[in-house]
C-alpha cells in the first residue's frame, strides 16, 4: 500500500486541492471583498495589483532559480514547501482579517502589504509543486492521466474556494472563513508531501550559474508564445470567477445567498467533464486538444451576456463548465513537454526556472483582468459598490462575456503559431508505451 502511495497522481493531486481551496476563495472574492464590501476604490485596487506584479516579476524567476540549485536529502522541492506552509495559512489569515476600522489610504496599505507578502508565499508553493510534476510523471499518456486527475481535484477546489466560500463568510464572516480554509489546506498538502519522493539522481547534477539558467529560457520562443496563449486563457479564469458575484447581483439581479448556485453551476459541471475532455485530447494530440479547448471556451462564454434570472445564468454557467474543463487538462502535458526538450538540448533538467517564469506570465493575468476591470468600469462609471454608476448591468455583461471572448480568440491565434511539429495521437501513444507510460 505505502509503494502505491509514493508519487501516485492521486496523492499528488492533494496538492492542487490544497493550495486552490484558498486560492480560489482569494480571486474570487478578493476584490468583492475590498472594492464592493470595504469600499475600496478600483483605482487603489488596481494599483496594488500592479505593485504585487513588479514584485512577482522578481520572485518567481528567482524562486525557481533557488529551487533548481537546491540539493539537500530531502530533495530539491520538498523543503521550500516544507517551510512555506505556515506562512502561506498566516498570509492568506492577513488577506481576509482585515481590522475593523480601516478606510482609505490605511485599507490600501493593509491590502498591499497582505497581497504582497501572501503572492510572496504563493510562489514559493506554486513554483516548487509545479516543478514536481515534470520530475514525477513521465510520457505524455501518463502526463495525460495524471493532469486530468490533477484537474479533477482542481475543479473540486474551485468549486470549493467558489461557491462554499459564500455559504461561509455570509455565516461567520471573511476573518473565520479564512481560518478554516488555512487548516484545510494545511491537512491535504501534508498528504502530499507525505506521498512525493524526489528522483535522488537530479541531487547530483551540477549547479548552473544564475546567467546561464535563464539563458535558454529566455530564448525559448516555443516556450514564450505557449505561455502568453494560456496567459490570456487564464486571464479569463480569473475574470470569470471574480466577477460572478457583481454579476449576480447587477445582471442577473438575484441575492448574494444565490450566488453559491452559479458558481457551482460552472465549477460542478466541469468535474464529469474533465474525463470527457481526457478522451478528447486522446483522441487529436496534446497539441490540437490544447487549441480545440481555446476555442471551445471562447464560444462558451458568449451566452453570459443573454443571462437574465438564475436560470439563465445556470444554463450559461454549465456551458461555461464545458470550455473550461478543457483548457484545464492540457497545459501541464505540454509544459512538461517544453521541459523535456530544453533537457534534451541543454542536459540540464531546469523544472524549477521554467515553472517559475512560466508562472510569472500566466500570473500577470492577474494584471490584465485588474486592468479590464478598471478600464470597462471607468468606461460605465463603476467605481465601487458605493458609486456603481449609471449602467452597472453593462459593466459586468462586459466584463464576463465580450472580454473574455476577446482574450480566448488571442490565445487561440497564438496556439497556432507553435508546436506545428507535435506528433499525432498514434505515435505519442506508442512513444509513452515506450517509455513504460
Amino acid at each position: 500500500m505505502r509503494a502505491k502511495f509514493v508519487n501516485s497522481p492521486i496523492a499528488f493531486a492533494f496538492g492542487m486541492l490544497a493550495m486552490m481551496i484558498p486560492s480560489q476563495a482569494f480571486s474570487a472574492f478578493y476584490s468583492y471583498y475590498y472594492v464592493e464590501k470595504l469600499g475600496l476604490g478600483v483605482g487603489l485596487a488596481t494599483v496594488a495589483r500592479t505593485v504585487y506584479l513588479i514584485w512577482d516579476a522578481a520572485n518567481q524567476p528567482l524562486a525557481g532559480y533557488l529551487s533548481d540549485r537546491t540539493r539537500t536529502r530531502y530533495g530539491r522541492r520538498k523543503p521550500w514547501i516544507w517551510s512555506a506552509i505556515p506562512l502561506f495559512m498566516m498570509t492568506f489569515c492577513m488577506i481576509f482579517a482585515v481590522p475593523e476600522g480601516l478606510s482609505g489610504n490605511g485599507l490600501f496599505v493593509w491590502f498591499l502589504v497582505a497581497l504582497i507578502l501572501f503572492e510572496g508565499v504563493a510562489t514559493i508553493l506554486w513554483v516548487n509543486y509545479g516543478a514536481l510534476f515534470p520530475e514525477l510523471f513521465r510520457g505524455e499518456r501518463v502526463r495525460t492521466k495524471a493532469s486530468a486527475i490533477q484537474q479533477g481535484f482542481q475543479i473540486v477546489a474551485i468549486l470549493i474556494g467558489s461557491a462554499v466560500t459564500p455559504l461561509l463568510f455570509t455565516r461567520i464572516g471573511f476573518g473565520y472563513m479564512s481560518v478554516v480554509y488555512a487548516v484545510v489546506f494545511a491537512v491535504f498538502m501534508l498528504l502530499c508531501m507525505g506521498s512525493v519522493k524526489e528522483n535522488a539522481e537530479i541531487a547530483e547534477e551540477p549547479r548552473l550559474p544564475l546567467k546561464e539558467a535563464f539563458r535558454e529560457t529566455l530564448k525559448n520562443r516555443e516556450f514564450w508564445i505557449f505561455n502568453l496563449a494560456n496567459s490570456f486563457a487564464q486571464t479569463v479564469n480569473g475574470l470569470v470567477s471574480s466577477m460572478i458575484p457583481f454579476y449576480a447581483k447587477y445582471v442577473l439581479r438575484i441575492p448574494e445567498a444565490q450566488v453559491s448556485i452559479l458558481l457551482a453551476s460552472v465549477f460542478v459541471s466541469v468535474i464529469p467533464l474533465v474525463a470527457v475532455w481526457y478522451r478528447i485530447v486522446r483522441q487529436l494530440g496534446a497539441v490540437w486538444g490544447w487549441r480545440v479547448s481555446l476555442a471551445a471556451y471562447g464560444l462558451s462564454v458568449i451566452p453570459l451576456w443573454f443571462g437574465s434570472s438564475l436560470m439563465s445564468g445556470i444554463a450559461a454557467g454549465i456551458l461555461v463548465g464545458f470550455g473550461l474543463a478543457g483548457f484545464l487538462v492540457t497545459p501541464p502535458v505540454l509544459s512538461s513537454r517544453i521541459i523535456d526538450r530544453d533537457f534534451e538540448r541543454t542536459g540540464q533538467r531546469r523544472e524549477g526556472v521554467y515553472t517559475a517564469v512560466g508562472g510569472f506570465i500566466t500570473r500577470s493575468s492577474g494584471l490584465i483582468s485588474a486592468l479590464a476591470f478598471w478600464v470597462v468600469g471607468m468606461t460605465f462609471g463603476y467605481v465601487s459598490g458605493d458609486q456603481p454608476g449609471p449602467d452597472p448591468a453593462g459593466t459586468f455583461r462586459v466584463l464576463i462575456s465580450v472580454v473574455p471572448l476577446c482574450l480566448l480568440a488571442i490565445a487561440f491565434l497564438l496556439s497556432l503559431t507553435v508546436m506545428r511539429d507535435g506528433m499525432p495521437p498514434g505515435r505519442e501513444l506508442s512513444n509513452d508505451m515506450q517509455e513504460g507510460g
